[in-house]
């Protein structure tokens, strides 16, 4: 086989050979132009292709245009001689070989031709065997010295090539020698590191590499004493030079985290039986910035981005750890359900911007209250969960309550606003009230609502009665949903008075359900539920819708002109249609515009204010009339008074319950009925319940009341009576 080879190869090359003779330019040159034809045709019988120059000027002339690989150069020539063609070729660099075929015959000749750069002298007369086999001999040296050129210029520029490789890979390449000091190290280590280059030459591996990680970098480096195999992916940390005298960039960082590749250098040598190990190289990835990315991508996975705060995730495998020690140890533990009082009001009237820079501001707070080992998490919007792994009594988690509502007791300023929140926090403890995590959360939750319905700002424990009061609001929340097919919503009505002559001016169509299996539910039961579930724009549709169809049934009946007031919910105001279905209703049941009154709270009007005062204009155009319900209890900014078409004040029955004489002073009352006159505005009290109430009003002027003294809300069926009559018999008893 080994010989096989060897014969295939030395036939590639004499092959090779005969390519380059054909391939061959020679000429021949001689003063005697039948000895320099007779030379011509003897090589070309040899199959060269050859020229003639007929003396030394002519074979100048000819080199001039053309390169020749060999030239057959006669000496002794009149004119210009042989040594003046040798001296051209040679001050030129033709990078032509000469061959002198000459009739001199002394030594000096031929050594002086040599010494000019002749390849071989030949005399004359010579034989043709030995001619040509200097041609063939000169050509073969020639081709070798050309093939060699050409392999060591292919060498050069893969070294350029590699060179340009290493020294712009985004990667440290690295060589160390068997005392592993470095002995190559590329341009991308002096970027990455911050040292020149003739500090790294020498420098021993554990110099740069972070000290904790040193043992394992020299397990890497001394596998490869006793094998080949090569070591891939091995993260290490390594050390910058530091900042101060670092000769490349400033870095922010002095710490390094690289994947290090690996792979022994061998080599053979005659005096071991073996390969002798010289070293290891290999390549050192920098992973800075993955690992950064990694670790924001997973702090992103297990955190609240807006908050920073730990995310329902995380915050449930943390509650997981601790039931499991809980149980172990015996211990207590409580899961708090945090709500912010007063957000969406924020959030609507100020943006959602403020809106999460207060989440921020109070998510800080929460956190500045926390023991070592507390967990708060951000459940999603403005809900928050709290976990307390280690706890000896309930009165543990009130006193971490009580420190969470107190802290948020303060204002907090943004934008040049002072924002006051309040918590409502509901408390579920292990193992009285729940023994797994899905059962905790719940129970704290129901606990969170139970303070909300309670009147909000404040902390409930979970107790086993609370299950009772959620199956019936989910029940009622249930029942909401067919309520209105199934016309179980009824409108009662309240009449309001004037206070000068008695008589009945308006009504207040209030809306009551009649559930099947709790009977009569009063709206402040279900109206909350209505706007959770987005179901109170069209309940507020029908109760407008019915209550001018009752008014049209009255005028059919008889009954004297009066106002028909109506609450509106800011979901219907938001609705584009609003306006034209107003209008479509009035049309439908021919009804005055001025015997229609919309209410609508302080709160509502400062959500959107423009996009309120556009709509209320046009319904104001048309008559209809505006009233701001339980005034003075929302932000009371007396601003809107003038810019919205307002034609009535409901006092709030909170300022009328304070009244219990009539010659005391009530400064807020006696301002809000003066200020409304002022402003040329109605005013209705409401929730008047005494005689002492009814003259203190009357005594300050305000023109209308309404309230238990004189009727709670009614059927359509027993107010008309009342609508008839048209007086109140109780003011004047």
């Amino acid at each position: 086989m080994t010989e096989n080879r060897f014969h295939d190869k030395r036939k590639k090359t004499d092959d090779n050979l005969q390519e380059a003779y054909k391939k061959a330019n020679l000429l021949v040159v001689d003063d005697e132009p039948l000895m320099c034809r007779s030379l011509k045709e003897l090589l070309e019988l040899n199959g060269f292709d050859c020229q003639m120059a007929i003396g030394g000027e002519e074979a100048i002339l000819r080199v001039q245009q053309q390169q020749f690989d060999l030239i057959l150069l006669d000496l002794n020539m009149p004119g210009v001689d042989g040594h003046q063609v040798m001296d051209y070729v040679k001050e030129y660099h033709l990078h032509t070989d000469v061959i002198v075929v000459s009739g001199e015959t002394t030594f000096d000749e031929a050594a002086w031709a040599l010494h000019k750069g002749a390849n071989d002298f030949i005399r004359k007369p010579y034989a043709a065997a030995e001619l040509l086999h200097s041609v063939k001999k000169c050509l073969r040296k020639r081709h070798l010295e050309q093939e060699n050129q050409r392999i060591q210029s292919c060498l050069a520029e893969s070294e350029r090539r590699h060179r340009f490789f290493v020294n712009n890979s985004p990667d440290i390449i690295y060589m160390l020698d068997t005392r592993g000091r470095f002995n190559f190290v590329n341009d991308r280590a002096l970027q990455l590191l911050g040292y020149s280059r003739e500090e790294l030459i020498g420098l021993h591996y554990s110099e740069i590499v972070y000290a904790e990680d040193v043992d394992k970098a020299r397990l890497v480096f001394d596998a490869h004493r006793t094998g080949r195999r090569a070591v891939q992916d091995v993260e290490l940390r390594l050390e910058r030079k530091p900042k101060s005298d670092a000769l490349g960039p400033a870095f922010g960082s002095r710490m390094l985290t690289v994947e290090l590749n690996a792979m022994g250098a061998y080599e053979s040598i005659e005096a071991y039986p073996g390969k002798r190990f010289v070293g290891t190289y290999g390549v050192i990835r920098d992973i800075s910035e993955r690992k950064r990315a990694e670790e924001i991508i997973n702090h992103q996975l297990y955190h609240d981005v807006l908050t920073s705060l730990p995310n329902r995730a995380l915050f449930w495998d943390r509650l997981e750890v601790a039931l499991c020690r809980a149980k172990r140890n015996h211990q207590m533990l409580a899961v708090m359900f945090l709500d912010l009082d007063g957000f969406k009001v924020v959030n609507d009237s100020l943006g959602h911007l403020t809106g999460d820079e207060l989440l921020q501001a109070v998510a800080m707070r929460l956190r500045a209250c926390m023991r070592e080992g507390d967990t708060l998490a951000r459940a999603g919007g403005d809900e928050f969960n709290l976990l307390l792994p280690e706890i000896n009594c309930r009165e543990d988690a009130a006193a971490i309550a009580e420190k969470l509502i107190d802290n948020l007791k303060y204002p907090i300023t943004l934008g040049g606003h002072e924002i006051c929140v309040g918590l409502s926090i509901g408390i579920a403890l292990y193992p009285d009230d729940g023994v797994n995590m899905e059962v905790l959360i719940r129970h704290a939750d129901m606990a969170m609502y139970h303070i909300k319905a309670r009147g909000k700002n404040g902390y409930e424990f979970f107790s086993d009665n609370m299950l009772a009061r959620v199956s019936k609001h989910f029940s009622i929340e249930s029942g909401l949903r067919h309520a209105l097919e199934d016309n179980q919503f009824a409108l009662y009505y309240q009449p309001q008075y004037a206070t000068d002559s008695g008589s009945i001016v308006g009504v207040e169509a209030l809306i009551r359900w009649n559930h099947p299996q709790e009977g009569l539910i009063s709206p402040a039961d279900f109206i909350p539920l209505a706007e959770e579930t987005g179901l109170i724009s069209d309940i507020g549709e029908w109760v407008l819708r019915e209550a001018c169809a009752e008014y049209s049934r009255w005028q059919h009946a008889g009954m004297p002109n009066i106002r028909m007031a109506v609450n509106l919910s800011a979901a219907q105001l938001y609705r584009a249609d609003f306006v034209e279905n107003v209008l479509a209703l009035l049309q439908e049941h021919d009804m005055p515009g001025d015997c229609l009154e919309l209410e609508i709270t302080e709160n509502m009007l400062m959500q959107d204010m423009e996009h309120m005062v556009q709509k209320l204009k046009l319904l104001a155009k048309h008559g209809i009339r505006i009233s701001v319900d339980d005034f003075g209890t929302g932000y009371s900014s007396l601003g809107y008074l003038q810019a919205l078409p307002l034609h009535t004040l409901k006092m709030d029955r909170s300022f009328v319950s304070h009244i219990e004489a009539v010659d005391e002073q009530h400064s807020i009352v006696t301002a809000i009925v003066t200020m409304a006159k002022e402003l040329g505005l109605n005013i209705i009290a409401e929730g008047v319940e005494t005689e002492v109430q009814l003259e203190y009003l009357r005594s300050i002027g305000c023109p209308e009341v309404q309230g238990f003294l004189f009727a709670k809300p009614m059927s359509a069926e027993n107010i008309q009576p009342l609508l008839i009559g048209g007086t109140a018999q109780r003011m004047y008893c």
